[in-house]
C-alpha cells in the first residue's frame, strides 16, 4: 500500500503476535508522528531486551541474570512447583499473591496440529527437577484449552509414578459473569470444581 520505510515498518509490526494489518498501520503512523526522543527510547528498550534478557537456567522464566528473581528468592517454598506454559503466565499468577512456591516454564503446550510434541517443551528439565525429591506438590497451571489440557494430562501421567501430589488449577465461571452466557464446557468445569460452603 505504501512505499519504502513506512511499508517496511508496517510489514514488520504486522509480524508481531496479536498485531493485525490495521493495528500495524496505526502503530507505524504513530511512530511517524511521535517525538524522536520517544522513538529512540523505544528502539533502545527493544535493543536492550534482546541483549540483556535471557531465560533462567532453573525455571526458564525471563531473567537478566543467570537465575530469575523468583529462583533467587530464599523465602520461596521449594516443595511446591507450579508448571506454566509461558513466562507471562508466571506474571499472572504472581499478581494474585497466592502462590509462594517455585515455577517451571514449559515454553508452550503440546499441539500436534502445529507439530509441537513433548520433546519440543522443557519436560525433560522438569523431570530432572522433580527427581531431586524436594517437590511434594506439582501444580499444573496450563491454559484451560485443548492444548493445555493435553499437556496437563501428559504431565500428570508422567509424574504420578514418582509419588508426587499432582493438582490442576480449578476452572469455571468468572467472577461477575452470568450463567446464561457461560459455554457448556466452562459450566461443566464449574460443576466439577464446586466446593462445600
Amino acid at each position: 500500500m505504501y512505499e519504502g520505510a513506512i511499508q517496511d515498518l508496517i510489514d514488520e509490526l504486522g509480524r508481531l503476535p496479536g498485531v493485525g494489518p490495521k493495528s500495524a498501520q496505526r502503530i507505524a503512523f504513530h511512530v511517524l508522528s511521535a517525538d524522536p526522543t520517544d522513538i529512540k527510547r523505544l528502539a533502545a528498550a527493544l535493543t536492550r531486551v534482546k541483549e540483556q534478557v535471557r531465560f533462567c537456567v532453573l525455571c526458564f522464566n525471563v531473567a537478566e541474570e543467570e537465575q530469575c528473581r523468583i529462583c533467587r528468592d530464599p523465602r520461596r517454598r521449594d516443595d511446591a512447583l507450579c508448571v506454566v506454559e509461558e513466562p507471562k503466565d508466571v506474571v499472572a499468577i504472581e499478581r494474585t499473591n497466592e502462590f509462594r512456591g517455585r515455577y517451571h516454564v514449559l515454553g508452550g503446550a503440546i499441539n500436534p496440529l502445529e507439530g509441537i510434541g513433548p520433546d519440543h517443551l522443557r519436560i525433560r528439565e522438569l523431570m530432572a527437577r522433580l527427581s531431586s525429591g524436594a517437590v511434594a506438590e506439582l501444580i499444573l497451571a496450563t491454559d484451560p484449552n485443548t492444548e493445555g489440557e493435553a499437556t496437563a494430562t501428559y504431565l500428570a501421567l508422567l509424574v504420578k509414578p514418582m509419588g508426587i501430589k499432582v493438582s490442576r488449577l480449578a476452572s469455571g465461571l468468572p467472577v461477575g459473569g452470568d450463567l446464561e452466557y457461560a459455554d457448556e464446557i466452562t459450566l461443566g468445569r464449574a460443576f466439577e470444581g464446586r466446593r462445600t460452603l
